[in-house]
This record gives C-alpha cells, sequence and structure tokens, in this order.
C-alpha cells in the first residue's frame, strides 16, 4: 500500500511537470511568433475584433461590477470608521484598495469567466473539429493565427478595464459615502489624493499586464489540448476560467509582495511619499 501512494504520487509529479512544460512551451511560441509576425500587417488585423471582443463589449459588466463593490465597502465599512471618528477618512481608504488589489483582481476574474472561457470553447471547438490542423496544412501557423492576437487582446485591454472598474469603484464609494453617509464631498477628495499615490495606480496597472497575460495564454492552451468531443470541449472551457482564477489569485499575493519589496528599496521604511499622515493613517495603509 505505501509503494502504490509513493508510486501514484510520482506519476502524479511526472504528470504536473510534463503539463508546466507543454505550458511553457506554448507560451515560448506565442512570444516566437509575435516576434515574426510583428511586420505583419494581416496578423495585425486579427488583433482589432478580438480588442473589441474583449475590452468593448466588457466595459458594462465591468463597470457594474466595480460601483457595486465600491459601494458595498463603503456600507460595510463606515460604522466601523464612524466609530472610531474617522469616517471622513473612509474615501481614502476604500479607493486606495480598489486601485492597489480590488480593480485589476476583480476585473482580471470578470474578464476571465466573460473571455477567456470564449477562447476556450473557440479554439477547443477548432481543434476537435480538426479546425486547427487545416491551418497547419494550409501553411498557417496555428498559434500566430489564433493564439497571438487573443493574447495581445488581452494583453492591452485588460489595464483599460481595470481603470474603468477602479473609476467605477470610486464612484460607487462617493455616492454611498457623501450621499447617503453625509460626510462631505470635499473631505472625500481631499484624503483620495493623500491617501492614493501615482505608486498605487502603476502597481495596480502593472498588475492587470501579468493578469492579462496569464489568461490569455493559459485559456488558449486549454482550447488547444481540449479532449474530444463535447464533453472535451466543456471540461476545457471550465478548466480554464478556473485556472485562471486561481493564476490571478496566486499572482496577485506575489506582485503585492514584490510591489510591497521594491517600494521599500527605493523609499525606505520612512514613508517618503506619505509625509504628512499621522501615525493613524499610516497604520491602515501599511494594513491595505
Amino acid at each position: 500500500m505505501p509503494l502504490t501512494m509513493i508510486s501514484n504520487l510520482g506519476a502524479a509529479i511526472n504528470r504536473n511537470i510534463e503539463y508546466f512544460g507543454r505550458f511553457t512551451l506554448f507560451c515560448l511560441q506565442s512570444i516566437r511568433w509575435f516576434f515574426l509576425d510583428l511586420f505583419n500587417r494581416r496578423r495585425w488585423s486579427l488583433i482589432w475584433p478580438q480588442m473589441y471582443e474583449v475590452g468593448t463589449k466588457s466595459i458594462p459588466v465591468i463597470c457594474l461590477t466595480g460601483s457595486f463593490i465600491g459601494m458595498v465597502m463603503a456600507v460595510e465599512l463606515f460604522e466601523q470608521f464612524q466609530a472610531f471618528g474617522q469616517e471622513s477618512r473612509l474615501g481614502g481608504i476604500i479607493d486606495m484598495s480598489v486601485v492597489r488589489h480590488l480593480g485589476p483582481v476583480l476585473a482580471a476574474i470578470m474578464l476571465a469567466g466573460r473571455v477567456g472561457g470564449a477562447f476556450a470553447a473557440e479554439i477547443g471547438t477548432m481543434a476537435v473539429t480538426e479546425q486547427v490542423d487545416a491551418l497547419r496544412v494550409m501553411g498557417a501557423s496555428p498559434v500566430g493565427y489564433l493564439v497571438v492576437p487573443r493574447v495581445l487582446a488581452c494583453l492591452v485591454m485588460i489595464p483599460i478595464m481595470t481603470i474603468f472598474s477602479d473609476l467605477l469603484g470610486i464612484f460607487g464609494a462617493w455616492v454611498i459615502t457623501v450621499g447617503f453617509n453625509h460626510v462631505t464631498n470635499a473631505d472625500y477628495w481631499a484624503y483620495s489624493a493623500q491617501f492614493v499615490q501615482m505608486w498605487d495606480l502603476s502597481t495596480g496597472l502593472l498588475k492587470s499586464l501579468f493578469f492579462g497575460l496569464a489568461i490569455g495564454w493559459i485559456c488558449c492552451y486549454k482550447g488547444f489540448h481540449c479532449e474530444a468531443g463535447a464533453k472535451g470541449v466543456g471540461r476545457a472551457t471550465t478548466d480554464a476560467f478556473v485556472t485562471s482564477f486561481v493564476a490571478i489569485i496566486v499572482l496577485n499575493f506575489f506582485l503585492a509582495k514584490f510591489s510591497k519589496d521594491l517600494y521599500y528599496f527605493i523609499y525606505g521604511h520612512n514613508d517618503v511619499p506619505m509625509l504628512g499622515m499621522n501615525a493613524w493613517e499610516s497604520t491602515l495603509r501599511h494594513m491595505l
């Protein structure tokens, strides 16, 4: 029995290593074909429809999600801040958390579900019906034709969608905080400007670039390597979203840790960009 368990564990480890190796080669192939087709106008013409699918069609759901997240945070946190007499600073805390973490993560997760699943289903259906093989027969690269435009569309449009998510999250928090909780408009925007720095915005947008690459590569890979039949396509679509979701959460942790370490490396632990903040505000900033 122990030998069987060890054998099964070893087989599982080998499968995962093989899976990771194939995925890495897939990503490297897409990078290679991007540079090979860099000056190919026909390839660039394939990107615009994908950007429309990834970006323009996603604006309503991104805006709706972002605005309600901001409103929920304002509703839930107001009483806690009011208990300490710090309700005027609520807008700054919410806006900072939206820009640094919630905006990029929520935008990426929504796009992974709306767009990533479609990528996996489309390419999976083409693989099952041998359309991918037909591209190879005609001398076209399936990776260059199908994967590169989708990955580039995610890379370009997800940061833009993140900006929409940030803006609507801030607006939603403003509506509840100022309109219903009677915090003055001047206090809301004054503390938002004090708490939210350019570093926070840059960190959120940098995260969204990595999220876009992860969604594009993972979902296209799942479509390329789906099993035969309708069941295989459905399973690939589900796996694409689940794997993308896990990758976004894991990447968010490591990128948050990296950005904090880089911040300390550049500015030190004296919080140079945050001069003028009292100890209470600085503590809240570190908590977020």
